[in-house]
C-alpha cells in the first residue's frame, strides 16, 4: 500500500510520526516551496493507519542506512551489507529507491579515489570520456586532474565539459565499466544532467593560473563567445573580498562612483566593509549618502554595474597589477 503513495505523502506521514519538535527542525533545512507542499499534505491528512506509519518509518530507516553505507564505502559496499540483512531483492528495491529519491550520482567509487589514480585511469581516453568523468567528480578533484593533462587535451576537455548537456545512462554505464570493472552502478531510467558552463567554471576557479590561461587562450581561438561566458562567471562581484587591500584600492581608482554606488545596492555587509575600508572617511561617507539617496533601481542596472567592476578586476589581473588568489597554486609576492 505504501508503495502507491507519492513521495510528498510519505514525507508528510513521516513528519507527523516524528513529532512537532523534530519536524520543525527539518523544515528549517527546506525551501519555501517544499515547506508549503508538505504543510498542505499534513493539513489534508486525517487518521493514519498505525501499520502504514510503521512501514513508512521502516522504509525511511532502510534508505537512511543504505545512504550511510554508500557514503562510507560506495554502492558495492552498501549492497553487500544490505543483502545480509534484507536479501538481494529487497536490497535492489532499496538501492533503486535511493537512486531515484536521493540522486546517487554515477562514478561513486571513482569520486572516492585519489586524483593521481583517476589520472592513471583516464590516460589515453578520448577527451569526451575524460570530460564526462570530470563533470561528475568534485571540482577540486577535476581541477587537479585537468592541470595534469597535456595542454592540448586540457582545452579540448574544458570545451567538452562546458558544452555538455545530457548523457544517456547507457553511455555512462559503459564508461564506468571501462574505468572500474567491479563498479555496478544502479541508475534511474532518466537522463543524467552534468557539465555545462557552471561545471567548467567550478573547475577553472581551482586550477592554477597557467592552466587556466592555456585553456581559455586555446578555447578562444575556436569559440570566443564561450570563453566570454566562462570569464563572466569565473569572478563574481562578491569575490572582491578575496582581494588584498592594495588590489581593492587599485580597482577603486578605475571605478566610476555611480557604478560603485549601484553595485553596492545588493552587496553583502562584508563586501561593503572591504570597499569603504579602503577609501578615505570622507569618500566612504559620500558613497553611503549616494546609495541612500539613489532610491529604487532595477536589479539589471545593479548587475551591469557589478559586471563592469568585475571586468576592471579581470583587466588588472591580466596586466599583472593585481593577483587573485586561486586554488591549486601558491602565490609568492615579492
Amino acid at each position: 500500500m505504501n508503495n502507491k503513495l507519492a513521495g510528498k505523502e510519505k514525507a508528510a506521514i513521516l513528519l507527523i510520526s516524528l513529532g512537532p519538535d523534530v519536524s520543525s527542525n527539518i523544515f528549517k533545512h527546506l525551501d519555501e516551496d517544499e515547506v508549503e507542499k508538505l504543510t498542505l499534505e499534513i493539513a489534508n491528512l486525517n487518521k493514519i493507519n498505525p501499520e502504514l506509519k510503521q512501514k513508512i518509518q521502516e522504509e525511511f530507516l532502510q534508505l537512511r542506512k543504505a545512504n550511510d553505507y554508500i557514503n562510507s564505502g560506495g554502492i558495492n559496499y552498501a549492497k553487500k551489507i544490505l543483502e545480509k540483512s534484507f536479501g538481494k531483492e529487497k536490497t535492489k528495491a532499496i538501492i533503486n529507491r535511493l537512486t531515484a529519491t536521493l540522486q546517487v550520482r554515477p562514478f561513486d567509487s571513482i569520486r572516492k579515489s585519489d586524483p593521481s589514480q583517476l589520472l592513471n585511469f583516464i590516460q589515453g581516453e578520448h577527451p569526451q570520456t575524460i570530460a564526462l568523468i570530470l563533470a561528475y567528480v568534485s571540482p577540486s578533484m577535476a581541477s587537479q586532474v585537468l592541470s595534469a593533462l597535456s595542454p592540448d587535451i586540457q582545452s579540448e576537455v574544458a570545451r567538452r565539459i562546458a558544452v555538455m548537456d545530457r548523457t544517456s545512462p547507457e553511455i555512462i554505464k559503459e564508461v564506468e565499466a571501462v574505468l572500474e570493472k567491479k563498479l555496478s552502478s544502479v541508475m534511474a531510467n532518466e537522463y543524467a544532467s552534468a557539465g555545462g558552463i557552471s561545471a567548467i567554471v567550478d573547475v577553472l576557479n581551482q586550477v592554477d593560473r597557467g592552466t587556466e590561461k592555456n585553456i581559455l587562450d586555446k578555447l578562444e581561438e575556436d569559440d570566443p563567445e564561450l570563453v566570454e561566458e566562462i570569464k563572466k562567471r569565473m569572478f563574481v562581484f562578491e569575490d572582491i573580498v578575496l582581494l588584498t587591500d592594495r588590489a581593492v584600492q587599485l580597482v577603486l581608482r578605475q571605478v566610476e562612483t555611480h557604478d560603485l554606488a549601484l553595485a553596492l545596492k545588493t552587496a553583502s555587509d562584508e563586501v561593503e566593509e572591504i570597499i569603504t575600508g579602503n577609501m578615505s572617511q570622507r569618500a566612504a561617507e559620500m558613497l553611503t549618502e549616494d546609495i541612500e539617496f539613489m532610491g529604487p533601481v532595477r536589479l539589471r542596472e545593479v548587475e551591469d554595474a557589478q559586471q563592469r567592476i568585475v571586468n576592471i578586476i579581470r583587466e588588472l589581473e591580466e596586466s599583472g597589477e593585481i593577483v587573485i588568489a586561486r586554488g591549486g597554486e601558491s602565490e609568492v609576492i615579492v
